[in-house]
């Protein structure tokens, strides 16, 4: 098995989004489409390590989230078959409802940011279920219900190595700052918890990020990024729990982000590129949620 991580640039910004080809044997697997905002890139990356698109029967998408399976779509109409978690499958047959969404939140930058996302016909979509492997070629690909970040989440088990989606975390040219991804609406700091607990007890010998990625020392990263999961949650909560409308929220958090970035000796151009792949406003929006939730009430 070969492992290709493919730089999508999204916005012109390198190393924030992956796609990753996997050479199985004579077979072909991707794993993230990226968004329709980089396909051109994903093809580009494609060939350039010699394969054609149509050679490519095999896609699997960690979630909806547009940043990870946006161009899912246009994949499966061309034939190839997309795998993805049991409550992702009926937005990738019909993303109207997940195009409505993400354009009242983007606005006029919807476009720009997203490209095109084209509906998925139904039969080229199979639902994995949890611990449920696809062989494709030499290699066996299974999947694992890995909530926290979203509940229509999988990380992929390929042997000893992990692409991770979202769930382990945004960690951008291997930096020691790790953002947490948290946005809205299905942050759960106990289930992220529990997932990435999962995930260190494998004993993984890599994870590939979609942001971003290859990292080594799997073991020491989740445990780092556990330990982040509660500092992001907490931050917020104390916000929260003072009574700070969301637009005082966002920019605490912010703030704590930015020093706790600072603290790394995270450059102000890795911020800038942090902020692109993983907004700390956005993020601050889905952890209140989560707290908002839990207590049963809303401040504007």
């Amino acid at each position: 098995m070969n492992i290709h991580t493919i730089d999508l640039r999204f916005q012109g910004i390198p190393g924030i989004i992956a796609s990753y080809l996997i050479e199985c044997g004579d077979e072909l697997a991707l794993i993230e489409t990226g968004p329709g905002s980089c396909h051109e890139a994903l093809i580009n990356g494609i060939r350039a390590l010699g394969h054609e698109p149509a050679a490519i029967k095999h896609v699997f998408v960690t979630h909806i989230h547009l940043d990870h399976s946006g161009a899912a779509g246009w994949w499966a109409q061309q034939g190839a078959m997309v795998y993805c978690h049991a409550n992702a499958a009926k937005h990738l047959i019909d993303p109207a409802r997940l195009i409505e969404s993400a354009r009242m939140v983007y606005g006029a930058a919807m476009d720009t940011l997203w490209g095109d996302i084209l509906p998925a016909p139904a039969d080229r979509v199979r639902v994995l279920q949890d611990n449920e492997s696809v062989t494709i070629g030499t290699s066996t690909v299974t999947a694992w219900d890995t909530p926290g970040h979203a509940r229509h989440h999988h990380a992929y088990v390929i042997g000893d190595v992990c692409f991770t989606g979202d769930v382990a975390g945004v960690r951008l040219q291997n930096s020691d700052y790790i953002s947490v991804a948290a946005a809205p609406p299905q942050f759960d700091p106990d289930e992220y918890v529990k997932s990435v607990q999962r995930l260190c007890a494998a004993n993984f010998s890599r994870l590939y990020l979609t942001h971003f990625g290859e990292v080594r020392n799997a073991r020491d990263h989740l445990a780092a990024y556990e330990a982040r999961i509660g500092e992001v949650a907490a931050c917020v909560k104390s916000s929260f729990d003072r009574g700070d409308n969301g637009e005082k929220t966002r920019a605490f958090f912010c703030e704590a982000e930015h020093a706790a970035a600072t603290r790394t000796g995270l450059s102000e151009e890795m911020w800038t590129a942090y902020e692109c792949g993983n907004s700390t406003a956005m993020c601050a929006d889905g952890i209140r949620l989560y707290w908002e939730k839990l207590e049963g009430k809303g401040r504007t």
